[in-house]
């Protein structure tokens, strides 16, 4: 089937080089998961590529955990993966935009994850309007030995105080004696529960559908792109915030391509990333098969670029089809930073 993405594999292997996933979906009735592959819209693996977040159509993310022999394998370099079901969790809902009166898909278009800082892990999953960042986190064990009941469920602890009759209600509950009082206590679950919170949501800043979200390597903002622009957020500011009575927006745009006229319109922005370890510095793809990497030391709106990528057979005129072939869906850094693979309708470059 026709791809439209690239995906990078875990550090240790070679980038690039044919890998095969096998997906076991044994799993998928316990966590109420139904998995088509046209229902696919976007994967990406976390930096060690234990962990695989698959966004589909109807707004899920479900990730996929590689077992330990697959780990083994990847560290190898020998066979190729297998990946269970981990977790899986409803990210977006359909909205309706009021103000324009429209339709706002669920549909996931880009996922990344966040560096591990902790036990848990976090992702960023957005569709066409809204970005929201995830906590993922295991629970291994629950919390028992409380005072409400006896362990065999009755209420011996507790006495009903009938001493005070003209309370209106049910009889105030007093603890029998003080001797009783359990300290509570944990124990492992019989099952691995994973919990998956909303802890930030960015909204309210793209005009046009959200095609793309990276990640800055300083692991304080991050970036989101549509058709005609590329904002920069701050993880920890999803809103706005007032300052000396001034408001002061926690997004800010680096990258504007709409013209005064419409109708100069030539190329739309088809994806945009950060380098993986230059923080002042981004590149965008357009609809012209066109590279652009810009340097935000140079000015905060980055409106012109300090290098592009662009195929000379492009610069001709070859007509209206080879213009929709020249169009890049993606692009990728090396984890170098020194090389980038772009992919077009037909073909890798």
């Amino acid at each position: 089937s026709q791809s439209n993405g690239i995906f990078h594999k875990p550090r240790g292997r070679h980038i690039w080089t044919p890998l095969t996933v096998v997906v076991n979906l044994s799993l998928q009735r316990r966590f109420h998961v139904f998995l088509l592959g046209d229902n696919f819209t976007c994967l990406e693996f976390n930096d060690t590529g234990e962990l695989l977040a698959v966004g589909d159509k109807g707004g899920h993310v479900t990730v996929f955990k590689a077992n330990d022999e697959s780990l083994t394998s990847f560290c190898r370099e020998q066979d190729d993966g297998v990946y269970d079901v981990y977790c899986a969790f409803t990210s977006h809902e359909p909205e309706f935009d009021y103000l324009k009166s429209l339709e706002i898909e669920e549909k996931i278009n880009s996922i990344n994850w966040l560096p591990n800082v902790t036990a848990a892990h976090h992702l960023l999953s957005a569709n066409d309007k809204t970005i929201k960042l995830w906590r993922l986190s295991e629970r291994r064990r629950e919390a028992y030995n409380f005072n409400t009941r006896d362990d065999d469920g009755s209420e011996s602890l507790w006495n009903a105080d009938q001493s005070n009759s003209s309370i209106i209600g049910p009889p105030v509950p007093t603890l029998r004696s003080a001797t009783q009082l359990r300290i509570p206590r944990f124990r492992p679950v019989p099952h691995l529960t994973v919990e998956s919170r909303p802890r930030r949501m960015y909204a309210n800043a793209h005009m046009y559908h959200i095609n793309a979200i990276s990640l800055n390597c300083d692991q304080e903002t991050f970036l989101s792109a549509d058709d005609l622009r590329i904002n920069l957020w701050h993880l920890e500011l999803p809103s706005i915030r007032f300052h000396l009575d001034f408001p002061i927006r926690s997004v800010q745009a680096i990258v504007d391509l709409k013209p005064p006229n419409m109708e100069d319109l030539s190329e739309v922005i088809t994806c945009a990333r950060f380098h993986p370890s230059q923080c002042h510095l981004l590149a965008y793809s357009t609809s012209r098969g066109v590279i652009r990497l810009c340097d935000m030391r140079i000015r905060a709106l980055c409106d012109n670029h300090v290098l592009a990528f662009e195929d000379p057979r492009l610069s001709h005129n070859l007509g209206f089809f080879a213009d929709i072939i020249a169009s890049l869906s993606d692009f990728r850094f090396a984890h170098s930073g020194q090389y980038v693979l772009a992919r077009d309708y037909l073909s890798l470059k």
